[in-house]
């Protein structure tokens, strides 16, 4: 039977067991939260990044989960710099033309402020310039996407937190803690 761990990543923590960075860097890995030998992670999150991992001890799976080909939809509460108009969504949502290519088209919905935690650090706020809230759905998973997505469109990231892959959700789980979870979803 494949097993199958959700993790809601904290802000700061790579998305690896180990830090092969510089010697002595020390900064925070999966291996300071999940005890469980044999799992591996079924794609990353970057450091700057919250949210939603799911880990496998099946290299099967853990393919199925991450590869593209599979287009899993990912979905993210992105916190953005900037007010978005119609022309930006619109973008979003047919897809933007990056320097490694188009992104597939993306579910794109200006929200409310979510309920979520607070970051530690909180995220840099400017007196003069309003931020906003998308919930983006992908289905392809590039090196720093949503960033690069939503910076093509004038509205820089300032905070990105993964709520969903496929059918596994978040739901009320705190940052640094995990839960099992069945390999269909949970």
């Amino acid at each position: 039977m494949n097993r199958v761990i959700l993790f809601n990543k904290p802000f700061g923590v790579l998305s690896q067991f180990t830090d092969k960075g510089t010697e002595g860097s020390a900064r925070p890995t999966l291996s300071g939260f999940i005890d469980q030998p044999g799992f591996y992670p079924a794609g990353r999150l970057d450091k700057d990044s919250e949210g939603l991992m799911v880990l496998t001890d099946n290299g099967a799976l853990q393919a199925r989960i991450a590869h593209p080909k599979y287009k899993r939809t990912k979905t993210y509460l992105v916190q953005v710099e900037g007010r978005p108009d119609e022309d930006a969504l619109m973008a979003l949502r047919k897809g933007v033309a990056l320097k490694d290519g188009m992104t597939r088209p993306a579910t794109v919905t200006q929200i409310d402020a979510p309920d979520v935690w607070e970051r530690d650090p909180p995220i840099r706020v400017r007196k003069n310039i309003p931020d906003a809230w998308l919930q983006i759905e992908i289905t392809e998973g590039r090196n720093r996407q949503v960033r690069r997505m939503t910076a093509h469109v004038g509205l820089p990231t300032l905070r990105l937190i993964r709520s969903g892959i496929g059918d596994w959700h978040l739901n009320a789980l705190q940052p640094g803690a995990w839960r099992w979870a069945s390999e269909t979803g949970g």
